[in-house]
């Protein structure tokens, strides 16, 4: 018969604390996640290091000829760049518009808050097709035509962006003392722009890495909008992954294997972030 027992750490004169625990997953939830996310990952990379894999149970070999294929193709590589191009560029677009009204509406206008709290939600209220039809009808035409440029993929990439920009911005604004900061360092001779770039910066860096890493992982897999709104004039990743789904299988997985690889480091390193930012704000 298993015993549970809660082991406690006790002094005089103090309270005693609990030791933490992990909580283990369900068998259910283990197979779950095995059926429905292990395996078909398991079979796709199997597929793109298999050399042949016809009737049989297992592959006839192994071999990273797929993978030496897809990164010496030039159409990868320029979709690649592309994919970088347009992801970073909406990266600093939204930290250059975001940072400044997150730090106002923390110190000078807490309305401006709750606006954009609100606002934050809007894109995922309105559904990716919808908003791209939109998009198309305003400019097509007229003295903004931007359908099939990468400006336009770029400048509604912000928006998807906003919430993981603002909410990572706006919550590592809460752990540090703004206005001590501001006024220590204007008693000390730095104005209020050098102020702000000197001492908060630096002591919200972990939350605008939080924010590049989760938003880039979600922006380098975006396809509606890049495919509705540029489509094969301005080909990216996921745009690439879709035309190529005719070709060979191997060649195939070893691209879908790459993008998930991708993601997951860049999620890896954005939770690894916000992982810290918790450690460090529970032991200062």
């Amino acid at each position: 018969m298993s015993q549970s027992v809660d082991l406690t750490l006790s002094r005089s004169g103090v309270s005693p604390l609990p030791i933490c625990r992990l909580a283990w997953p369900s068998p259910y939830a283990l197979v779950v996640w095995s059926v429905f996310t292990l395996l078909p990952l398991l079979a796709t990379l199997g597929y793109a290091l298999a050399s042949s894999w016809g009737a049989t149970l297992l592959p006839d070999g192994l071999t990273l000829k797929w993978f030496w294929e897809l990164w010496s193709t030039p159409r990868f590589q320029w979709a690649f760049a592309r994919s970088m191009l347009v992801t970073v560029g909406a990266l600093v677009l939204s930290l250059v518009l975001v940072v400044p009204v997150a730090f106002l509406a923390h110190t000078r206008y807490p309305r401006l808050d709750a606006w954009m709290s609100g606002l934050i939600l809007v894109p995922f209220a309105v559904p990716p097709v919808v908003s791209s039809v939109g998009l198309l009808q305003l400019y097509a035409g007229g003295p903004l035509p931007l359908v099939g440029t990468p400006w336009i993929l770029m400048f509604t990439y912000v928006t998807i962006a906003l919430p993981f920009v603002y909410r990572a911005i706006a919550n590592s604004l809460r752990t540090i003392d703004v206005r001590s900061l501001m006024e220590a360092a204007q008693l000390l001779g730095a104005t209020p722009f050098k102020a702000f770039f000197l001492v908060i910066l630096p002591n919200i860096r972990v939350g605008v890495q939080v924010a590049v890493f989760l938003s880039f992982s979600f922006l380098i897999g975006e396809f509606v909008f890049a495919n509705m709104l540029v489509g094969t004039r301005f080909e990216t990743l996921q745009v690439y992954l879709n035309n190529m789904r005719g070709s060979s299988g191997h060649f195939t997985s070893a691209l879908v294997i790459t993008l998930f690889l991708f993601t997951l480091l860049l999620t890896w390193l954005g939770n690894r972030q916000a992982g810290h930012a918790i450690t460090k704000g529970a032991n200062p």
